[in-house]
């Protein structure tokens, strides 16, 4: 289950299924850590049971095919709830949706990205410190199959030159998560076979 292996993109599909990759093998339960806090976020437990109902609907031998639709504000609600554990130097995460694209708006810790590593590369130079970082992606699924492209990313309102990007992704991203990049595809889980990014919403439907 890889498709939200990678933080990085942080799009809305991948985050959903990430989100059900961190249940345990044969169960529909979070672990303790990452279930979101009942705790005025009313809209993170809405998500949960539609998380919840995903995994036991892909444990049937013929899965029902009625869309299941999750809204931006749930999805920003579980990440808010703690229901998700961000990655090391992700420090706030907001997503949001329109059709086909999904933005990400991060504040992200470079120097623990970067495990304290230096470079004397100058496209490096770009990632150092903590900023307000902007990902814009195309976001697709079909055929049980995840399609994510990153189409821009800018650090505090600056565009990341292309070159620069993915030098730091294949020396930083790619290590951790080997099937990820600017352009990836995956196999999705829990029998997915269509994911779709609408206005402020996803709706998969599964197969």
């Amino acid at each position: 289950m890889k498709f939200f292996s990678s933080i990085l993109t942080l799009l809305l599909l991948a985050s959903i299924v990430f989100i059900a990759q961190q249940r345990p093998s044969g169960s529909s339960q979070h672990p303790a850590s990452s279930q979101p806090s009942s705790s005025g976020h009313r809209l993170a437990q809405s998500l949960q049971a539609k998380l919840d109902y995903i995994k036991q609907n892909s444990e049937r031998a013929n899965p029902s095919q009625a869309p299941t639709v999750m809204t931006e504000e749930e999805i920003n609600d579980y990440i808010a709830s703690g229901g998700i554990v961000l990655p090391q130097g992700v420090k706030k995460l907001r997503l949001e949706g329109r059709t086909g694209v999904v933005t990400a708006f991060l504040n992200v810790d470079f120097d623990e990205i970067r495990g304290g590593q230096k470079s004397a590369n100058p496209l490096l130079s770009l990632f150092n410190g903590r900023h307000d970082v902007r990902v814009e992606a195309d976001a697709a699924g079909s055929g049980h199959e995840g399609r994510v492209h990153v189409r821009e990313v800018s650090i505090d309102g600056y565009t990341v030159p292309r070159m620069a990007l993915e030098y730091f992704v294949s020396k930083y991203i790619t290590p951790k998560y080997p099937n990820i990049g600017l352009d990836s595809t995956f196999q999705l889980p829990d029998k997915i076979d269509v994911a779709t990014v609408g206005y402020h919403k996803l709706t998969v439907t599964q197969k």
